[in-house]
């Protein structure tokens, strides 16, 4: 079986010989054999490059895709892992997507509900009506908690 240098396998899997030294640091491909001090692939390692580079597309992290090769038994086969982590993967991009739509909800109360002239007023105005200590759920409530719309220059007054 023919073995390929480390520019070849790149020329093949579209990736930069430095690219393919760090995935080989980092362990998401096995050492590769020296002849010569220089390295030495199968194709097979063309097809993993192949597989990262598409898993990466996708979103799967670095520790995800090692996962793909050495986080299940030898005998499991391509697409029970292939399920099982774009399982997780998807819980957990639906988990990113809620959150985000509850930033760009907030958000969007405060463009549409703030009228105080100064951030100050802001401030002042959030911790009289909240009068909590500062936290993540502190955002959530700004404004809109009751449908009340600050009134700008008056910061604590509330238009209702």
């Amino acid at each position: 079986m023919a073995e390929l240098s480390i520019s070849e396998v790149g020329r093949q899997a579209g990736l930069r010989p430095s690219a393919i030294r760090y995935y080989e640091r980092v362990r998401i491909l096995p050492p590769a054999r020296r002849v010569s001090g220089q390295r030495r692939y199968q194709i097979s390692t063309v097809y993993r490059l192949v597989v990262v580079r598409l898993a990466q597309q996708a979103g799967f992290t670095l520790d995800e895709i090692r996962r793909l090769w050495y986080g299940f038994g030898t005998q499991a086969p391509a697409f029970s892992r292939w399920r099982q982590l774009a399982g997780l993967k998807i819980a957990d991009l639906d988990s990113r997507m809620n959150h985000l739509q509850r930033m760009k909800e907030l958000i969007e109360r405060l463009r549409t509900q703030c009228q105080c002239e100064t951030l100050d007023q802001c401030g002042k105005a959030l911790l009289d009506k909240n009068r909590q200590p500062a936290s993540a759920e502190i955002s959530q409530r700004i404004h809109v908690l009751s449908g009340n719309r600050l009134r700008a220059g008056t910061a604590g007054s509330v238009d209702r």
